[in-house]
């Protein structure tokens, strides 16, 4: 199936994109070398390759978790713009029904 200038013309339209003449040509042609390319990969014998979720092999890397001391309360709050006696105040997010 190959890509037709009207078909780069209809894409183009429905992404409210302009192109030259030559661009549409030229995106034609690109498009058309992706789908040839593709055809090739299609033409391959995958029946003994197992199916990937990522093309390297990943671990995933955990540290170990410290328990360490936070810093006081009235620091944090120092640095709040508006603040009860011990909690950030913030906006009201959910509506009344």
């Amino acid at each position: 199936m190959a890509v037709t200038l009207k078909d780069v013309e209809h894409v183009a339209l429905l992404a409210q994109l302009s192109f030259s003449e030559e661009e549409k040509a030229r995106l034609t042609a690109q498009l058309n070398q992706i789908l040839e390319y593709m055809e090739q990969l299609n033409s391959l014998d995958t029946a003994d390759v197992e199916p990937l979720s990522h093309v390297i092999e990943l671990s995933n890397v955990f540290r170990t978790d410290v328990n360490r001391p936070s810093l006081p309360r009235e620091a944090i709050l120092r640095n709040a713009p508006v603040r009860t006696e011990k909690f950030f105040k913030v906006p009201k997010v959910i509506g009344d029904r």
